[in-house]
């Protein structure tokens, strides 16, 4: 942690002019002046508004600047936005405990969409479906003769994501499989790859051994890019705190990542982060 955090201390003299590095000197302020606080302080609240204000609007702006998403992505959204997913997994119709909050969304959906279409991708992996947004994003930006391979643990959503494929003329360029991932992908034989573009967003706790596997077996074609969603895990791979069994299964990929000298990485901070890396 700590020679992560000195690596980058040239950095911190720089002047502040990104949403986060203004957020980030505003509270560095706030906490100092918070050590002799008095309860009659304008300043200190006419402070905390601007830097509530910055933080509260990025995500929205950023939302508004970005392409609108499709009427089928909308609706994939609403409907797993509407889904009861407590009560499923309760009632046994899903083995995992699934959530609204796992969905990708527009913002990182359009992302993904100018990655298919920059790497001019024909052949898209993706590890972890869910409802299938981010699947059918990719697909949207694929050429007619493209194709998406998801695989995902969960047969309630994989069915899920099915039905709301079948709803956008896309969605007939994806196939879905359902199982293990590891197993899916040890499965995968020479005519189904190399892939141009995979994602991954599934287990955290198998995320390096994905990345391993992609590699030894060749998955990733000469100009591909694998994307690895979740990687900054709420915070927890870099504060000084407890972390959870994810947030753990993070910093160790996020390490795994920065010492294997036959990649390079950049790690954007988008949602809870996400890494795009590629071969060398």
């Amino acid at each position: 942690m700590t020679s992560m955090i000195q690596r980058n201390t040239s950095l911190n003299s720089a002047r502040p002019v990104t949403p986060l590095s203004l957020i980030v000197a505003q509270l560095v302020d706030l906490t100092e002046r918070a050590e002799e606080l008095s309860y009659n302080d304008p300043d200190f609240v006419r402070m905390l508004h601007k830097v509530s204000a910055l933080a509260e609007g990025l995500d929205p702006y950023i939302a508004a600047c970005s392409t609108p998403e499709s009427e089928a992505l909308e609706a994939l959204a609403t409907r797993t936005q509407q889904e009861d997913w407590a009560g499923r997994l309760a009632q046994g119709e899903t083995t995992l405990a699934l959530e609204q909050e796992m969905l990708s969304g527009h913002v990182e959906g359009q992302f993904l969409k100018m990655l298919v279409h920059a790497a001019q991708a024909r052949k898209v992996l993706e590890i972890g479906l869910f409802t299938g947004y981010s699947a059918l994003a990719m697909a949207e930006a694929l050429p007619e003769d493209g194709s998406v391979l998801a695989f995902e643990m969960d047969a309630f959503a994989a069915g899920f994501a099915q039905e709301q494929f079948a709803q956008s003329p896309h969605g007939k360029k994806i196939r879905v499989e359902v199982g293990p991932a590891m197993e899916s992908l040890k499965r995968l034989t020479s005519d189904e790859g190399p892939f141009d573009l995979i994602f991954i967003d599934a287990d955290k706790g198998n995320y390096s051994a994905y990345l391993q596997t992609i590699i030894e077996r060749s998955l990733l074609s000469p100009h591909g890019l694998i994307c690895v969603d979740n990687t900054l895990m709420q915070g927890q791979p870099y504060l000084d705190q407890e972390r959870s069994a994810n947030g753990e299964a993070i910093a160790r990929f996020n390490e795994t990542v920065m010492n294997n000298p036959n990649v390079e990485q950049v790690l954007l901070p988008l949602r809870d982060g996400l890494t795009l890396i590629r071969q060398v």
